[in-house]
């Protein structure tokens, strides 16, 4: 069973903390440090980048914006 620790509303809702979030603990030089843990992994764009990737050759600026005006209009 995890553990527990009482966290004063005020706190809880300056950060917007309900209830059942979790945290790392970690222990610092001055005392324990909890952080909210996230929903997902901690990425950075070269992690993420490769996802970005289209298919066929780029389009000029004329092309995108007209693509954009073209899926408003629809």
């Amino acid at each position: 069973m995890p553990e527990q620790v009482i966290i004063p509303k005020p706190i809880r809702d300056a950060h917007e903390w309900g209830a059942g979030v979790e945290f790392w603990v970690l222990d610092t030089a001055e005392g324990l440090l909890l952080r909210p843990k996230r929903s997902f992994a901690e990425t950075t764009i070269e992690d993420v980048a490769g996802c970005l990737a289209t298919a066929g050759p780029a389009k000029s600026l004329e092309e995108m914006e007209a693509g954009i005006g073209q899926a408003i209009r629809e």
